[in-house]
């Protein structure tokens, strides 16, 4: 089993990269962990549901089948960090198909992308930048493995 974080676009902040970073090493030290880039579609004229359909057309040649898939969008269901933790053990124990969590591009997602998804995460109510959702995405990730193995990184 592996978790993966497929993500439209490139992380481009310096300043995002090194904090990336090191939170894929963290995560790795419990479980096989990826970011796989796709790169996102730019069009002479702005059309956000033909930039949809490319990118979903792209990410879903980046799924199998069997894969288990979430997107992350702020319109999916909330968790706080412990009840994420329990998802994600529950995910872990339960199956051997890879978890893969998808960040979009600027214009979300193309409904095959959420006819795909077996459920929808919402990190925040709020609307970020792609880039930053990174960002908070692997610190949770990680932050959930540790409540999984009693590391202390948590506090309650």
């Amino acid at each position: 089993m592996k978790i993966k974080l497929l993500v439209v676009g490139k992380t481009s902040g310096s300043f995002l990269v090194p904090l990336i970073s090191d939170y894929v090493k963290r995560i790795n030290r419990f479980i096989n962990f990826e970011i796989i880039e796709i790169n996102n579609i730019k069009l002479k004229k702005v059309n956000s549901l033909e930039i949809q359909k490319k990118e979903g057309v792209k990410i879903l040649d980046k799924i199998d089948k069997i894969d288990q898939v979430f997107i992350l969008d702020e319109k999916g269901k909330s968790y706080n960090s412990i009840d994420f933790s329990k998802f994600i053990e529950n995910k872990i124990v339960n199956s051997s198909k890879n978890i893969i969590f998808i960040i979009g591009g600027a214009y979300g997602f193309s409904e095959k992308i959420y006819s795909r998804s077996n459920s929808i995460i919402s990190l925040s109510k709020m609307t970020f930048s792609h880039q930053i959702i990174r960002l908070f995405m692997v610190e949770q990730l990680y932050r959930a493995l540790t409540i999984i193995n009693n590391h202390p990184y948590h506090n309650e």
